[in-house]
C-alpha cells in the first residue's frame, strides 16, 4: 500500500521510455517528482530501486528514490502537484490512426483530482488538434476551465533510447501553449531543467512539429530502401553513393537502408498524420507509399536470402540461419516494432531452422514458439549456413563477421564500415570488404 506524501512539484503519469527519463531529470534538478503508472510490476520495481529502460540504470533509480522520488498506481497522488505530464502509450488503433485509450483515462485521472493553478502537459505523440479537442474537455469535467483556471499545453517528447550524446537536458523542448500564460508557465515549467526550450505558436503546432520530425524520416528511410532494391539490380553500390552524397556540406542528409523501420515513432508516428488528413478526404500519399515501401523490406530480405542461399547450392528451407541482433536499433534491448520479428517470420514460412543471437535479449519468440538463442558467437556463426545482420550492436564486428561467418547478408552496412584507426578514413567513408559469400543489402 502506497504511503501518502507532500503534493509535488511534478507528477509524470507513464514511466516508460518517455515518463521515467522526464522524472530523472526533473528530479536531478531539485524537483520534487511523483511518478504515476497502472503496471505494479514497473512500480514495485522503481521503488525498490531497479530500472527498466536502457537509458536509466538502477543507480540512477536509487539517486532519484534518495532525492525524494516515489512511483505510485494511486491517481489520488495527483492532487496538488504543480504540474501534471502525461506520458502514456499511443499505439495504432485498428482504424490506423492512434489509440487515445490511455490518453483519456490519464486525462479522467488528472480530472478527478485537478485544483486551481496546476500545469497539465500531454507529452504522447498524437494528431494536431488532440490536447484541445480531447484531452481539454475530459479536464474541464472537473468544473475547472483550461486557460482561466488552469494551464494546458503539448510537449512533444524527444526520446532517442540508447542515445549516449542527447537526452532530456540538451534536446531543444518545444512546447505550445492552449494560450499565450499556459505557454509561457510551460516553458517556465521546462526550462528548470532542459538547456534549451523552443515555443510554438500552440498546441496545434507544437503537435504538428513532432510528426514532422518522424515523418520526415520514415519518407527519406523509403526513399534509400526503395533505391537498394533496384541498385541491387542495377549494379549499382548504393552504401558508396550515400557516402559520396553525404560530403557535399550543403543541402544533403545520409539516410541508410535497413530491414525495416522499428522503434515506436517512425512506423507509428506518421500514420496519426495520415489518419488525421484522411479525415478532411485527402490521401497522405507520401505517408502511405513509405509506409508501403517499409513494410516490405521484410520480405525483400527474405527474398535476398534465399537468393544468396542458392547461389551456393542450398535450399532455405531446413538451412541453419541466424539472425544477429533482435532489437530495432544498436546498443539497446527494446523490441518495439522491430523488424527482426517480420524478417523471422518470413523465413521460418519457408522452412529455415532459425537461431538467433543478441547480447541484450536473452529470450525472443516468433510464432508463440522460442527461437534457439547462441551464447558462443564465433561458434554460431561457423556453423549457420547463413547469417542475416539485422541490428548493428558494437559486437558485431566486420573482423569477426568476415573470418567467422559462412554466408552473410548485412543489412545495416557493417561490412562498409572503417575501424577507427584506419589510415583510410581521411580519404573514404566506406571500405567494402571483399569476400565471397558477404553481401550488403
Amino acid at each position: 500500500m502506497d504511503v501518502a506524501t507532500p503534493a509535488s512539484d511534478l507528477a509524470v503519469i507513464g514511466l516508460g521510455y518517455v515518463g521515467l527519463p522526464l522524472a530523472h531529470e526533473a528530479t536531478r534538478a531539485g524537483l520534487t517528482v511523483t511518478g504515476l503508472d497502472l503496471s505494479d510490476a514497473v512500480v514495485g520495481g522503481l521503488n525498490a530501486g531497479r530500472s527498466h529502460i536502457d537509458d536509466l540504470s538502477d543507480t540512477d533509480i536509487e539517486r532519484m528514490r534518495e532525492a525524494g522520488f516515489t512511483a505510485t498506481t494511486d491517481a489520488s497522488r495527483l492532487a496538488g502537484a504543480g504540474t501534471i505530464v502525461i506520458c502514456v502509450p499511443t499505439p495504432l488503433s485498428a482504424e490506423g490512426g492512434p489509440d487515445l485509450g490511455a490518453v483519456t483515462s490519464a486525462a479522467s485521472s488528472i480530472a478527478a483530482h485537478l485544483t486551481p493553478g496546476t500545469l497539465v502537459v500531454l507529452e504522447s505523440t498524437t494528431y494536431p488538434g488532440t490536447t484541445e479537442e480531447v484531452v481539454r474537455p475530459i479536464l474541464e469535467e472537473s468544473g475547472l476551465i483550461a486557460g482561466a483556471d488552469f494551464h494546458l499545453a503539448f510537449s512533444p517528447e524527444r526520446i532517442d533510447p540508447g542515445n549516449p550524446s542527447f537526452g532530456v537536458a540538451n534536446t531543444p523542448k518545444v512546447v505550445g501553449g492552449l494560450s499565450e500564460e499556459c505557454g509561457r508557465r510551460a516553458a517556465a515549467f521546462y526550462g528548470r531543467f532542459v538547456d534549451q526550450v523552443v515555443r510554438a505558436r500552440g498546441t496545434r503546432e507544437a503537435e504538428m512539429a513532432k510528426l514532422l520530425e518522424n515523418t520526415y524520416r520514415h519518407v527519406n528511410i523509403a526513399l534509400v530502401n526503395e533505391m537498394a532494391v533496384f541498385c541491387q539490380e542495377l549494379g549499382v553500390d548504393l552504401w558508396d553513393s550515400i557516402a559520396c552524397a553525404a560530403t557535399k556540406p550543403f543541402g544533403f542528409q545520409a539516410f541508410y537502408p535497413g530491414p525495416g523501420v522499428g522503434g515506436h515513432c517512425i512506423p507509428i508516428d506518421p500514420n496519426y498524420l495520415s489518419y488525421k488528413v484522411k479525415t478532411l478526404g485527402y490521401p497522405f500519399r507520401f505517408v502511405e507509399l513509405a509506409q508501403e515501401i517499409n513494410a516490405r523490406m521484410p520480405s525483400y530480405v527474405a527474398q535476398r536470402a534465399q537468393e544468396l542461399l542458392n547461389d551456393t547450392g542450398l535450399a532455405l528451407s531446413r538451412s541453419r540461419v541466424l539472425l544477429l541482433g533482435v532489437t530495432y536499433k544498436a546498443g539497446i534491448a527494446d523490441q518495439r516494432e522491430s523488424p527482426a520479428r517480420p524478417v523471422a517470420r518470413k523465413l521460418a514460412a519457408k522452412g529455415a531452422d532459425l537461431s538467433y543471437h543478441d547480447p541484450y535479449v536473452a529470450e525472443w519468440s516468433v510464432n508463440g514458439a522460442q527461437v534457439p538463442r547462441a551464447l558462443d558467437l564465433e561458434q554460431a556463426l561457423a556453423e549457420a549456413d547463413l547469417t542475416i545482420l539485422l541490428t548493428d550492436h558494437p559486437d558485431y564486428r566486420p573482423k569477426l563477421l568476415a573470418e567467422h561467418a559462412r554466408l552473410l547478408l548485412d543489412t545495416r552496412g557493417v561490412m562498409r564500415r572503417l575501424a577507427p584507426d584506419s589510415p583510410d578514413r581521411a580519404h573514404s567513408t566506406t571500405s567494402p570488404i571483399e569476400r565471397e559469400g558477404i553481401e550488403v543489402l
